[in-house]
């Protein structure tokens, strides 16, 4: 009887087994559950302002930047203070994982608390640029709906904090990124506000 037992239990894992590698989502890697959702939450859905949600994101963008912590090589403070350590061993076999498992997620849904003339000025710039302040438009790289694209980040629905805290630190070469500092050198608080706002509301 143990034996019969043992086999249809056998039986059962393996059949399991197949269903899951049959489905399009990824599980969730054990680095995931034990450490990345401490600070991006569930599901990649961060509930910490100054932690971005990572759900959604492009897969091209999580493996570049995962690979940057690692390596040192992004060095902005919350790089430096959180995702130097946290990175610092992961093997590439693990940050395709972890970029597969995110990308994957359902993606945030918009903030509904951001003021309208604001999101309506933040959308503005993000579609059309400011071309007087030689400021283009965020959305040629980004998505014509902030959704990202390979290497270009997906920034809808996104933590307004965290990406003023970004934008502020492109401008200041905190952050080093000579396409992004190009493109937001121009920017002043109140216009890195407005759109960090629009995206929020997305």
């Amino acid at each position: 009887m143990r034996s019969i037992a043992a086999i249809g239990l056998a039986g059962l894992l393996l059949l399991g087994a197949s269903a899951t590698a049959g489905t399009s989502k990824p599980s969730e890697p054990n680095i995931v559950t034990d450490t990345c959702s401490q600070c991006h939450g569930n599901n990649g859905i961060s509930s910490i302002p100054w932690f971005p949600s990572l759900a959604a994101q492009t897969k091209t963008y999580l493996e570049t930047q995962l690979k940057d912590f690692r390596n040192h090589t992004r060095a902005d403070h919350y790089a430096k203070a959180y995702m130097w350590n946290m990175a610092g061993t992961l093997p590439d076999k693990v940050i395709k994982e972890i970029a597969e498992y995110y990308k994957a997620q359902q993606p945030p849904k918009g903030s509904t608390t951001e003021n309208p003339t604001e999101v309506a000025a933040g959308e503005a710039i993000f579609k059309n640029g400011v071309a007087s302040e030689n400021v283009p438009a965020c959305g040629a790289c980004h998505g014509a709906n902030a959704e990202g694209n390979t290497m270009f980040p997906r920034l809808a629905g996104q933590h307004r904090e965290y990406l003023v805290a970004q934008l502020k630190a492109f401008r200041d070469k905190a952050r080093d990124n000579a396409i992004m500092y190009s493109n937001v050198q121009h920017m002043t608080d109140a216009q890195m506000h407005a759109v960090a706002a629009y995206l929020a509301s997305l």
